[in-house]
């Protein structure tokens, strides 16, 4: 198994620390949200699928974990969209059917923007969609976020809340021209190549 994947022999994080578990099948993109949540002080463990995640969280069906799950403490989950065997959407049913991490708030990523996947992950209870390459802005945003309470809301609060930020992210399209990979209401999208080339652009900057 990679040494990118369940780091179990990681130190122990502090009380205080946020801790972020990021789901992801591309080593590539792995690497750059793990460094990018590592600059923001976050303490982070990755795995590579679905499947993976729900073997940390201890909801893959087994009585006892081998990772001891018991005593996993998570305050946020990224997870890509589209993944073999689980996507992202799957994952996130799973979480929310969850009564121990139904509260979690869970970030979708993907670099295709399709509002109908969008709007289903949202409404299926997703913190936020991202679209790819995830940028620094983007985590230290959710880091707001999470330190605000704002993932503690009710249900109803919450969908509240995301509704009126589609409306308002929508309603600014004609005045405020955005790029397809950081507007969520713009149905084009920036090809494969480019967003690879971006991709790899980023990490070899967070590596320096």
């Amino acid at each position: 198994m990679g040494s990118d994947v369940l780091r179990q022999q990681d130190p122990p994080y502090s009380s205080g620390e946020l801790h972020v578990l990021a789901v992801d099948d591309s080593y590539v993109d792995r690497k750059v949200i793990e460094r990018l949540l590592k600059i923001s002080s976050f303490k982070v463990t990755v795995v590579e699928s679905g499947t993976r995640a729900l073997e940390y969280l201890g909801l893959d069906g087994q009585k006892k974990s081998s990772i001891g799950f018991e005593s996993v403490k998570v305050n946020m989950i990224m997870t890509d969209y589209s993944m073999p065997g689980m996507t992202g959407y799957e994952l996130l049913k799973k979480i929310k059917e969850s009564s121990i991490f139904r509260e979690i708030p869970v970030v979708i990523m993907s670099s295709e923007n399709i509002l109908t996947r969008i709007d289903r992950c949202l409404e299926e209870g997703a913190e936020e969609f991202l679209l790819k390459p995830v940028k620094l802005a983007d985590v230290k945003r959710l880091k707001e976020v999470i330190v605000k309470g704002e993932g503690k809301e009710s249900g109803g609060e919450r969908e509240s809340h995301k509704k009126r930020k589609r409306s308002e992210d929508c309603s600014e399209l004609p005045s405020t021209p955005c790029s397809s990979v950081s507007c969520p209401c713009d149905p084009s999208s920036s090809s494969p190549s480019a967003l690879s080339s971006k991709k790899y652009r980023l990490l070899a900057e967070v590596e320096q």
